[in-house]
């Protein structure tokens, strides 16, 4: 019994030293350099150029493949606009060239963002250089037809199901509005009969939205577009506070975190709704912690003597953080874990007993719980959702780990003539991951409860987690930890595959406007690989292809970030 209690404390990461916790290796403190020299700001000049001309090319390119409607398509019919529709190889290589020259410009900014992935850089671009790239890069897109999912239409879909006063967690598209309806129409097949998986808050802003729209599929699509630039600036708003408090430079949180290729194309372009919650998750979190530990400080910066008092202010902080992280999770469930990690945080700021633990949970669950009854209440929508959370199983993800373990084997077993598993070997190879993520989030609250790991580093590991072990992964879910863990996680070990998955995966992912054949996509490619080749020739010597003097270096000792002499 002394043996298996010994070994239960050691796996849950009661017993570990703080030497000994492999994961807080993934964070080093950055240090303050200074700003870019005139043939830097030169460099940067044309970098926010090379990325602001992608992004146009982009925005074009979606007027022919983009995810345009089926109904009141406005550039239908259209002689100089419709042209790119009836192009479809010209279109998807204008997007593939742009898609190219966008992430080749997050790449080169990365030299002034963070310098080298295994360095700091000597020089590093303020706040106000790195806003203003964001913004250029954002605008074309945030007007552009949306890209790379159809997601947005089955939001306008459910919306209206919730405007006319049906339960969408109960109703599908085509029940709730008919098979017809021009909503439904733009709705992929595989959603048309499926309900809702979203929470209370996003469909209750949605049939607001339904409301103020009809049946304007574009005008729907605006607004929605704007529900997602709103999550975007709650982003760029908390991250570089976050990364603060973790001894981040803010414009390296900013760079990986919010100007990522995977937010452009897919939470700006794609208009999803992952930027909402995500947006709301740290904005929470930010107000929480603020309340835990003071104003900009992070746990390894405080000890007993220099903790700000606990009073009427910080409760306050608290309880709105909290509400706040309780939205985000009305928008998609995942981000409730991060009231775990506070609450771990705030226990340890009340002495770090079994006693705080429960008192802090029990503070915590109450605000939750009257935030989640109130929302699910008064909107009307009562609790549906959380019986439709599962309605995304329904895909196979080849990001997903345990689905593709569980599809490969099946595979296997129909080459070796013992007949196709899949489905019974996924029904064991999701539960296994479920139950993975779910001992790697518990060791993580332990960490922070014990003080090894900051909350921030801590909550980004077990949203990895969840994420690579989820039954279903899109692109854009890696955005759950990605933005988390660039506040935080600084080595080489976390950005080096998180900066090549960005990349990777925002490369791959196709347009959702038409389909393509083989020899299309081929053909289109070749000329996008050409047109950049063509482009690295002529600017060889003006960007930064290459690691330069001055841009960055192995090492570079100076006055950490949140550190005053």
């Amino acid at each position: 019994m002394r043996k298996t209690l010994a070994f239960g404390r050691r796996a849950l990461g009661l017993d570990v030293s703080a030497p000994d916790h492999t994961v807080a290796v993934l964070h080093r403190d950055e240090t303050e350099v200074p700003g870019l020299d005139k043939r830097e700001r030169a460099q940067l000049d044309r970098i926010r150029l090379m990325g602001a001309t992608g992004a146009v090319l982009m925005a074009i390119a979606a007027l022919g493949i983009g995810a345009q409607p089926v109904h009141q398509n406005p550039v239908s019919g259209v002689r100089v606009l419709g042209i790119f529709a009836r192009a479809h190889t010209g279109s998807l290589a204008m997007c593939m060239f742009g898609t190219a020259l966008v992430i080749g410009a997050w790449l080169l900014l990365g030299r002034f963002a963070i310098g080298g992935l295994a360095g700091s850089p000597l020089h590093r671009l303020t706040r106000s250089q790195l806003d203003r790239t964001l913004l250029l890069w954002i605008i074309p897109l945030s007007v552009a037809p949306p890209m790379f999912s159809n997601d947005v239409y089955s939001y306008l879909a459910q919306s209206e199901i919730a405007a006319r006063g049906i339960d969408p967690y109960s109703e599908g598209p085509v029940a709730g509005l008919g098979i017809d309806n021009v909503l439904t129409n733009n709705v992929p097949t595989i959603w048309r009969d499926t309900p809702a998986p979203y929470g209370p808050l996003f469909l209750w802003i949605g049939r607001g939205i339904a409301e103020l729209t009809g049946d304007n599929i574009i005008a729907g699509v605006w607004v929605h577009r704007l529900l997602a630039l709103a999550g975007v600036a709650l982003i760029v708003w908390a991250l570089p506070r976050l990364s603060v408090r973790c001894g981040v430079a803010p414009v390296s949180a900013l760079w990986l975190g919010a100007a990522n290729p995977l937010v452009l194309f897919h939470l700006v372009g794609g208009v999803h709704n992952d930027a909402l919650m995500i947006g709301l998750m740290l904005a929470g979190m930010e107000l929480t912690l603020r309340a835990i530990y003071g104003e900009g400080n992070g746990p390894d910066r405080l000890n007993a003597q220099n903790l700000p008092p606990f009073d009427a202010r910080a409760y306050v902080l608290l309880i709105g953080g909290a509400v706040v992280i309780t939205l985000s999770s009305s928008v998609k469930l995942t981000s409730i874990i991060a009231l775990g990690f506070v609450g771990m945080a705030l226990a340890r700021r009340w002495g770090g007993t079994v006693i705080a633990v429960v008192k802090s949970a029990a503070i915590l669950g109450v605000i939750a719980t009257v935030t989640t009854l109130f929302v699910s209440l008064v909107s009307g929508l009562g609790f549906g959702w959380a019986f439709t959370l599962g309605v995304a199983g329904a895909v196979r993800s080849w990001m997903s780990l345990p689905t593709i373990v569980g599809i490969v084997t099946g595979f296997g077993g129909v080459l070796l003539g013992l007949g196709d598993h899949t489905t019974a070997l996924l029904s064991i190879t999701r539960p296994i991951a479920g139950a993975v993520a779910a001992f790697i989030t518990v060791r993580m609250l332990v960490a922070t409860g014990k003080g090894r790991l900051h909350p921030v580093g801590a909550l980004g590991v077990a949203l990895a987690a969840i994420v690579l072990l989820f039954p279903v992964v899109q692109p854009w879910y890696l955005l759950w930890a990605i933005v988390p863990l660039a506040a935080w996680a600084t080595q080489p070990v976390f950005r080096v595959p998180a900066v090549a998955f960005s990349a990777v995966v925002s490369m791959l992912v196709m347009p959702r406007g038409a389909e393509f054949q083989v020899f299309q996509i081929i053909g289109a490619a070749l000329a996008a690989v050409v047109c950049f080749a063509l482009f690295f020739a002529l600017t060889r010597h003006t960007l930064p292809w290459r690691a330069q003097p001055g841009v960055s270096a192995p090492s570079q000792e100076g006055t950490a970030y949140r550190v005053t002499t």
